[in-house]
Parts: C-alpha cells; sequence; structure tokens
C-alpha cells in the first residue's frame, strides 16, 4: 500500500510484526478486535506525509505477530511491555498515541504506567474507566448485562471460536465490522452473531472486500484467540492493577467517538464522557469529539476527518 513497509522485531521476547511510514516524530498507532495494523492503514498513509513517522502494530496475538498460547501472557503488563520494548527498538523517548477500542484500553494502561513515554494520547472509542476495587469486571458485567453479554462470552476458552468457524470467518468479520447496533452487544447462544443467508451484509463505502479478505485471509491463518485473550485477561488485569486504584491518567488527550457506537451508547457511558466523570480521572484531557452519524470503526469509517483529528491535535505539540 503506497510504500508502507513491513518488518519483524523482537520486543519483550516475542517477535512483533509492524507497518510504517514516514520520517518524524514517533505516531504509535494501537488496532482493537478484530482488526490488525490494517484498520490504520489510511492514517499510517495521512500522517507520514505529513512528517511523522507512523507505526502501527499487529499487537500481541494479533496478524503476523507473535501468538503465546497461555491465557496469561495477554496481561496489560504484558502488551504495554511490548510496546515499551517497541518504543525503545524505534530509538525514541516520547511517542505520540493513538488507539482504538482494545487498543485504547491498551493505551490507557500505557498512559498510567509510563506517562514519560507518551507526548499526547488521541483515544477513539473507549475513554478511561476507573477500575472498582470492589468487584471484578466480568462478574461486574454479567450482573449489568447479563450472561450473553460479549465480554462475557468470550470468557470460555475455545468456546467462540468453535462458534465463529461454525458461521465462517468472513462472514462473522463482515458483521462485527458492519454492524451499527447500539449498545450493550449480547450473543445469544443461538446464532450469537445474527448471521442470515438471506439477509445478505451490504458492505459500506469505507469497508472494500478487498479489505474484508485481508482481514479474513489473516484470521482463517492465525485464529482468533490471540485477541479473544485479551477479554479472558480482564480478571487478571484487576488483580494486576491494584496499585493504581484512584490513580489519575497524567497525559494530554483528545477523546473522539461517534454517537453510534456501541461503547459510547451503552448505559451511563454518554453522562460519564460529557458531564466530568472522564474528566476527573484523565485531567489533562482537553478536547471530546462526538461525531454524529458514526459508528463503532471510527478510524475506517470516517478516515480523512480522524486523520485530521490526530494532526490538529498533536501538531500542537
Amino acid at each position: 500500500m503506497d510504500g508502507i513497509s513491513h518488518r519483524m522485531v523482537k520486543v519483550n521476547g516475542i517477535d512483533m510484526h509492524i507497518a510504517e511510514k514516514g520520517q518524524g516524530p514517533v505516531v504509535l498507532f494501537l488496532h482493537g478486535f478484530p482488526e490488525l495494523w490494517y484498520s490504520w492503514r489510511h492514517q499510517i498513509l495521512a500522517l507520514s506525509s505529513l512528517g511523522y513517522q507512523a507505526v502501527a502494530p499487529d499487537l500481541r496475538g494479533y496478524g503476523d505477530t507473535e501468538a503465546p498460547a497461555s491465557i496469561s501472557s495477554y496481561s496489560c503488563l504484558h502488551i504495554v511491555g511490548d510496546l515499551i520494548a517497541l518504543i525503545d527498538y524505534l530509538g525514541v523517548e516520547k511517542v505520540f498515541l493513538v488507539a482504538h477500542d482494545w487498543g485504547a484500553l491498551i493505551g490507557w494502561y500505557l498512559c498510567l504506567f509510563r506517562p514519560d513515554r507518551v507526548k499526547a494520547y488521541v483515544c477513539l472509542s473507549v475513554p478511561y474507566r476507573p477500575r472498582n476495587p470492589k468487584m471484578k469486571p466480568v462478574e461486574s458485567m454479567k450482573l449489568v448485562f447479563g450472561e450473553d453479554y460479549y465480554m462475557c462470552r468470550f470468557q470460555e476458552p475455545g468456546v467462540v471460536e468453535d462458534e465463529i468457524a461454525r458461521a465462517g470467518t468472513e462472514e462473522v468479520l463482515k458483521k462485527i465490522l458492519t454492524d451499527r447496533k447500539p449498545g450493550p452487544l449480547c450473543l445469544p447462544k443461538e446464532n450469537p452473531f445474527g448471521i442470515y443467508p438471506e439477509e445478505p451484509v451490504t458492505m459500506p463505502s469505507w469497508l472494500s472486500e478487498a479489505d474484508l479478505s485481508f482481514y479474513a485471509t489473516k484470521y482463517s491463518q492465525k485464529g482468533f484467540t490471540g485477541g479473544l485473550n485479551y477479554y479472558r485477561a480482564l480478571d487478571l488485569n484487576w488483580e494486576l492493577t491494584a496499585s493504581w486504584t484512584g490513580a489519575p491518567v497524567n497525559v494530554p488527550v483528545k477523546f473522539v467517538v461517534g454517537d453510534l457506537d456501541m461503547v459510547y451508547t451503552n448505559p451511563g457511558m454518554k453522562e460519564f464522557v460529557n458531564s466530568g466523570g472522564f474528566k476527573h480521572y484523565v485531567p489533562l484531557l482537553e478536547e471530546i469529539v462526538v461525531m454524529e452519524g458514526v459508528g463503532h470503526f471510527i478510524n475506517q469509517e470516517k478516515a480523512e476527518e480522524i486523520s485530521n483529528h490526530i494532526y490538529d491535535y498533536i501538531s500542537k505539540y
């Protein structure tokens, strides 16, 4: 894709694939689930043309990056450790951080643990949520959203992988990437992904058959277990981060979300984001942008606008 280069690097004991383009200050892009470095293809081209070195890894467990077998290898300490090692490998002291979905969660951990390595953070879709010291996250989500809530359904190793295999990798990816149903997202035991052969999914303008094929090929080769293990490590992360209970995130932040995003439309989330709760825990939160008529996969759906939002913010630093 237009001069994007690829290489494998050794970080934190694993082999990591990175896509990169450009010269200048480093912008580190972190993808979510079920995505890859590829979800940042538009932003890599845009930011590299504006004087930045755009770097987008396949995170641990995804794409061409190594996927350790054990769930415990997907803790926030492991993933942030990978990123610190990558930043060191790139030979820079600090990076501009841009992240979405699970990448956004990892981005918050990176900013919480090592604010000295992040100049500023453009976060898409998932705001910072403080640790609840009284209840583990999976138990909490079951109480609030029920057993069929997707994060709860992802917990049992092999179950969702089998359901994806039965439904078909490409069909599941198409459904997830194009779904615009407001949250909370639940996956019933019967037809969890809502795929009906008589109701084919219409591809949106921002996602081509070639794009879908790229994702499907990589997931057919690698499987979904690596990405699902991030969800399976949620309670482990809770245990490991007890020392940071109540700690603020001290990094300059711009937050961008679509008003149709399944995260933003979860009960209570809009109020948390817009009524001061978010700002309380992220005191250097400088800007909140809510884009009208935009769903969850915002960096692909509104690629040019998101590239502009990123550049407008980081160019101040």
